[in-house]
């Protein structure tokens, strides 16, 4: 009872006044005293990283829902489905706000440094780690014209016709001068990875135009960067001289070629640091990681392409550390990758239909309406003008129907959107986001939508999923040898002569350097050949078939490391190679070594071929002609004398 009557009247006890040194001493009884508290609420401690998880639970329902319905998956795109779903997330979080009207409303948008640095990096390293290299690299200059000149012309088109538009007094856009007009054309012509990704992989559409668009939406990235930043500059600065865009172009070389470098010495010290983890396998996809990563950031530190930079230390770390790392780090990289890529462009499209809701807009019809149309006639006039130039240089041309995809696939996405973002706050941002977004909802939805039945409507040519064998590498190296022998017959440095540069100067030096143990000297058929094994043997696991495994020795990862035998690759020395010629060519038919009668300048004759000549061989071909008509002539006779005799026989 005391402790009650002191819990609730602290300052008296009975009918006395405690003293201070009474009254400390029973508040010290009562905290003593205090009941241990079983439940408490306490959401502000884990309001973040729970808002966070539930965002991604979210966005992982969603799309598990989305391919639960197959009907709606083979109409609808799922980026379509993913933005509804953030519009109405967004209008639900505004109705349950009461703060709403206020500007510090707790709607969640999708800012610049969301967007760039956490969500965009997972989505690229993934793209750029399994980047298609043979069909990348074979139709790389287009993918340059397209990236470079077709980004340009879009940007000033856009730019210029948007500025005339802003002339007119009935659209009373007159406080838009030109340097804003060009910056918001910097902003909008550039063809967004996300989006097209989401699309592209969802139609199956053939290599070439996959790898044309999508590389295109890559390598455009530092194109985008140098103007938006370039007319930024000019805009506060208000003049532009001759110095001024003549840095401009220096600056496109420095943030696109710089990108490249970072990402490279990433990728090659990646490379290099997989030689060392034999003991350590956990960590092995850490490393490939974090490395991708860094070399995002460093980009981004001294405003490089940060795409770039991840696209080539993808590439660059790729074949060198599954060389050197376990299978199963291996698949634990893949799947990390896809999955994290996969949840990334699912928030992207959600957080772009919140941000939607949540914005403020400043709807301009004639604004809005000629930015959707000059949008598509600058895709439409740009893919069709660089393609009669690219036709030219091309031995597989591009078709009518080739130019329609790839400019109809020209998506924008929430790249150009979080760009618009980094404008500062005045009017004509709230302008130009509103007009972002229409053009992002017209490409997504319109364009998105209805490019899947004008693909089947036009039969062009889909992808067709196969799995490459040991014959098809074997023809595959076969004919690149060929032609880069034809090229120096020709005296013609094109593709194939540095790409087989390229590769001599990889098995001599790099390969030793950045892969451990044997496989830096293994031929390049057998490594195939074991990446196939270690396939085939995962999929033996996964299936239950175990009894076959002790027949698969060589695999790597799977039986214990003590029985697994080393790989002897056979090697001879330059001496015995020559006795083996010798041998051949006395023992076996006699082959004509056309090499040696070889010249780059002087096709000398072959001594085997003397006799050969060319008006040998056509008077040869006249007698043997002669000959075949005087034969005919012989049979019709004997054939008609014996017809005379059967008739004065029978009369």
């Amino acid at each position: 009872c005391e402790t009650n009557i002191l819990y609730f009247f602290p300052m008296t006890r009975g009918n006395r006044t405690l003293t201070p040194e009474e009254e400390e001493d029973s508040q010290q009884h009562h905290n003593n005293t205090k009941a241990f508290p079983v439940l408490s609420f306490n959401f502000e401690h884990v309001r973040k990283p729970f808002e966070i998880s539930l965002w991604i639970l979210l966005a992982l329902l969603m799309k598990l829902g989305f391919h639960l319905i197959p009907r709606v998956s083979h109409i609808v795109p799922e980026s379509c489905l993913l933005i509804v779903v953030g519009l109405l997330v967004g209008g639900v979080i505004k109705a349950l706000d009461s703060d709403a009207s206020d500007t510090n409303s707790s709607v969640p948008v999708l800012n610049t440094k969301l967007f760039f640095l956490y969500l965009l990096p997972p989505i690229i390293l993934d793209a750029g780690y399994f980047l298609p290299i043979r069909h990348f690299t074979e139709n790389l200059g287009t993918i340059l014209m397209f990236a470079v000149v077709g980004t340009l012309w879009n940007a000033f088109f856009i730019g210029g016709m948007m500025y005339g538009v802003c002339q007119i007094e009935a659209a009373q856009l007159g406080d838009v001068d030109l340097l804003s007009c060009l910056l918001f054309g910097s902003i909008i012509s550039a063809v967004d990875p996300v989006a097209v990704l989401a699309v592209f992989e969802e139609i199956h559409i053939n290599e070439l135009l996959y790898i044309l668009v999508f590389g295109e939406s890559l390598l455009n990235d530092a194109v985008t960067v140098v103007l938006y930043h370039l007319f930024e500059e000019f805009s506060h600065a208000g003049t532009v001289t001759i110095t001024d865009a003549f840095l401009g172009v220096i600056c496109f070389f420095v943030v696109s070629l710089g990108g490249v470098m970072i990402g490279l010495i990433y990728g090659i010290v990646g490379a290099f640091t997989s030689r060392f983890t034999l003991h350590s396998r956990v960590i092995e996809p850490l490393f490939v990681f974090l490395y991708s990563y860094m070399a995002y950031l460093s980009a981004e530190v001294f405003h490089l392409s940060g795409i770039m930079s991840l696209i080539a230390c993808g590439v660059a770390m790729r074949p060198y550390v599954e060389a050197n790392i376990s299978h199963k780090s291996y698949t634990t990289i893949k799947y990390f990758m896809k999955m994290w890529s996969s949840v990334s462009e699912t928030l992207i499209f959600i957080f772009l239909g919140v941000s939607t809701v949540a914005g403020p807009h400043v709807w301009n019809w004639t604004f809005v309406i000629f930015t959707v149309i000059l949008c598509l006639v600058s895709r439409v006039l740009g893919v069709v003008g660089l393609t009669f130039i690219i036709n030219k240089f091309r031995i597989v041309k591009l078709t009518k129907k080739d130019q329609f995809i790839v400019a109809y696939g020209g998506l924008r996405g929430a790249i150009a959107f979080s760009l618009g973002f980094l404008l500062t706050d005045t009017h004509m941002k709230t302008m130009f986001l509103t007009a972002i977004i229409t053009v992002i909802f017209f490409t997504v939805f319109v364009q998105g939508m209805t490019i899947r039945p004008l693909v089947e409507l036009l039969a062009v040519k889909k992808k067709k999923e196969t799995k490459r064998s040991i014959n098809e590498e074997i023809h595959t190296q076969f004919l690149d040898h060929l032609l880069t022998g034809i090229e120096d017959v020709c005296g013609h440095y094109g593709h194939h002569h540095w790409k087989d540069k390229l590769n001599r100067f990889n098995k001599t030096y790099v390969k030793k350097c950045l892969i451990s143990g044997e496989r830096s000297t293994e031929p390049q058929l057998i490594s195939f050949y074991n990446k196939m094994e270690l396939r085939q043997a995962m999929m033996l696991v996964e299936s239950g078939s175990l009894a076959v495994l002790p027949s698969l020795t060589s695999m790597q990862n799977i039986q214990p490391r003590d029985t697994v035998k080393q790989r002897v690759i056979p090697s001879i020395s330059k001496r015995r190679e020559e006795e083996i010629r010798k041998m051949l060519r006395s023992n076996l038919q006699k082959t004509r070594q056309r090499l040696r009668s070889y010249s780059r300048h002087d096709l000398m004759m072959d001594p085997f071929e003397e006799d050969l000549s060319e008006v040998k061989f056509r008077k040869q071909r006249v007698e043997m002609g002669r000959r075949v008509r005087l034969t005919e002539t012989h049979l019709n006779v004997h054939n008609s004398l014996s017809f005379k005799g059967m008739l004065h026989c029978f009369y």
